[in-house]
């Protein structure tokens, strides 16, 4: 059931990204083809599937056209990507398994080629096919969730002038919440709001968002330093050699997996109220923290 859920929540991102996303013979040809290789190096899609099995679970049924805010979703996932990896950043010459994009078109189309799937994926969130106060409301979501107030930006800030320095408990959940879970909050709150849900069904897939979040990129810390480069499909290691803020190297392995146990546990709480309808959601969730790579 999971993994169908995994294959179609995919398949109908990818064909939403290869219609949306300028094909690589569209001049200029340099920032289309590294648009799409870094888009089309196969990641999970989790946050589009996560958007739109809450928009599923709302709406009772596949809300037409969502699959093209996942879509803008995992643009705006991958522009962070891509400068994430750049020297300036983390200096990551592996991601999905492949060379990442300055590594193959240098780090000025790659810059660009960040800045243009951003701005694609908002010229996409204007033309959603929902109405258009649920239009306004999941772009200023996912705009709030990828700045610098509690968002993947100023995430990205705290995380880079922490290295090498001894991090709090405390600042090592605000870095993990925005950097990572803020993205993941918007993805399940957007297609909640889609869906038109109710004020206080968008509140609890809020709630259950920020817990898986901060699930998702714990593990990640702990895969980091548990996996190989060729499992993981990007550079193993990192975090160690950085010297990053992370949760193993404050609080241990085995902790930091307890952790996440933990705050996938309390999220499911926050679904309870919608039944059976939220089985799909509470597998998703589990899968993020039972995942290898």
């Amino acid at each position: 059931m999971l993994q169908e859920t995994l294959e179609q929540g995919q398949g109908l991102t990818d064909a939403a990204l290869d219609r949306l996303i300028p094909l690589e013979t569209a001049p200029p040809v340099s920032i289309h083809k590294a648009m799409r290789h870094s888009v089309f190096a196969g990641g999970k899609r989790l946050r589009p599937v996560l958007c739109i099995e809450a928009g599923r679970m709302i709406a009772g049924s596949l809300p037409e056209g969502i699959e093209e805010l996942g879509a803008a979703l995992e643009m705006l996932h991958t522009y962070s990507l891509i400068h994430d990896d750049l020297p300036a950043l983390d200096n990551d010459d592996l991601r999905r398994g492949r060379p990442t994009c300055h590594k193959v078109f240098g780090d000025a189309i790659a810059i660009l080629a960040g800045d243009a799937l951003q701005t694609q994926a908002y010229e996409v969130l204007a033309r959603l096919k929902c109405p258009a106060d649920q239009r306004v409301q999941i772009i200023e979501e996912i705009a709030h969730a990828t700045g610098t107030v509690d968002g993947m930006i100023g995430g990205q800030v705290v995380d880079l002038e922490a290295e090498h320095t001894q991090a709090t408990a405390e600042m090592l959940e605000y870095i993990h919440r925005s950097k990572t879970a803020a993205l993941i909050t918007a993805s399940l709150v957007s297609g909640g709001l889609y869906a038109e849900g109710k004020d206080k069904q968008v509140a609890k897939l809020r709630e259950f968002g920020r817990g898986i979040g901060l699930a998702f990129q714990i593990v990640d810390d702990v895969l980091d330093v548990t996996q190989t480069s060729e499992q993981l499909g990007k550079t193993a290691g990192k975090d160690t050699a950085s010297e990053k803020a992370t949760y193993p190297a404050l609080f241990g392995i085995e902790a930091s997996l307890e952790k996440a146990d933990s705050l996938v546990n309390e999220a499911f709480a926050q679904l309870e109220k919608f039944g059976d309808g939220a089985q799909t959601l509470k597998q998703l969730a589990r899968f993020l923290v039972e995942r290898k790579k």
